[in-house]
């Protein structure tokens, strides 16, 4: 039994299309099979029979890659060890993201200090080509001695941003009072390294020292399940009868994770735009005003 995503992405109720794109699951899977390096020529690196990615940044260029499939709904894992070292004024991204000007985004980007001063771990939020929902962490760990599991939980409920499983962000679905949410666009999987040294650290006061070049990322263990999305196609399950694959379509915060996400928010969050009342003069953006643990 199939069903064609495209043909009735815009007409079926959205649980009733979710039902229909059913689940593909994707476990620890292979880089040359699952994505395809986008720029930066022989700077990213598929390894290992494609079980590691390795992107690279010099003063020429940097580089990036982007999943083969479009999904529409799904939980997104990849272990990444970050550049190590004097990384200022790099920044190495992974992201969701469909395309054109009212596209839909959920980012995690990694701004790079200099040795010894933590990363930023920028998350935010695009739906309908608009974003301005920025949460700023440090991370209770080294990110560049090891590979650690960084998440995206993206179901038509909320959004659950995850850090070795510990939720450090839930962006809800807030449609019901004007709040646009990302539930109609199918996104790629993006990651970069790039320099950015105009902003990155420190507002662009501190410049990528070149010396150091190449800096280097890691990829590894992806795992996507999730709804594939293919034009004039069908969704497939590989595992429709699995209820560990399926959890994220209804996956919430339970009560230990609610006290994570408290935990992280208190000790290691850095910045929050439903805080900042110097952006927002007229008042905070409506979703602020609800419980961030609901």
């Amino acid at each position: 039994m199939s069903f064609s995503c495209s043909s009735r992405l815009s007409s079926m109720p959205l649980f009733a299309l979710l039902i229909a794109c059913l689940l593909e699951a994707s476990k620890g899977g292979n880089f040359f099979q699952d994505f395809d390096v986008t720029w930066g020529d022989q700077r990213a690196k598929m390894l290992n029979g494609g079980q590691l990615l390795t992107l690279s940044l010099d003063k020429d260029s940097g580089s990036g890659f982007r999943s083969k499939n479009e999904y529409l709904f799904g939980r997104i894992d990849m272990q990444i060890k970050l550049v190590s070292g004097n990384s200022a004024g790099t920044v190495t991204t992974y992201y969701l993201s469909s395309q054109g000007p009212t596209h839909d985004e959920i980012d995690f980007e990694f701004l790079g200090n200099v040795t010894g001063e933590p990363y930023i771990l920028h998350t935010n939020v695009f739906s309908q080509g608009k974003g301005n929902k920025e949460q700023q962490f440090y991370l209770w760990f080294d990110p560049t001695k090891a590979f650690h599991a960084y998440s995206i939980v993206w179901n038509q409920q909320r959004i659950i941003f995850l850090v070795d499983n510990i939720p450090i962000r839930v962006f809800h679905n807030s449609e019901s009072i004007g709040v646009p949410f990302p539930t109609k666009q199918p996104m790629r999987i993006y990651s970069s390294l790039w320099n950015a040294d105009d902003w990155a650290t420190r507002g662009g006061l501190v410049k990528t020292d070149w010396t150091q070049a190449p800096f280097t990322a890691s990829y590894r263990n992806f795992k996507a399940n999730a709804c594939v999305w293919s034009p004039g196609s069908s969704c497939t399950s590989t595992s429709p009868n699995s209820v560990e694959d399926s959890t994220w379509q209804v996956q919430a915060l339970d009560a230990s994770g609610r006290n994570r996400l408290r935990w992280v928010q208190q000790k290691y969050m850095i910045y929050n735009y439903c805080t900042d009342l110097k952006r927002f003069p007229q008042g905070i953006p409506a979703e602020c005003k609800r419980s961030r643990f609901l």
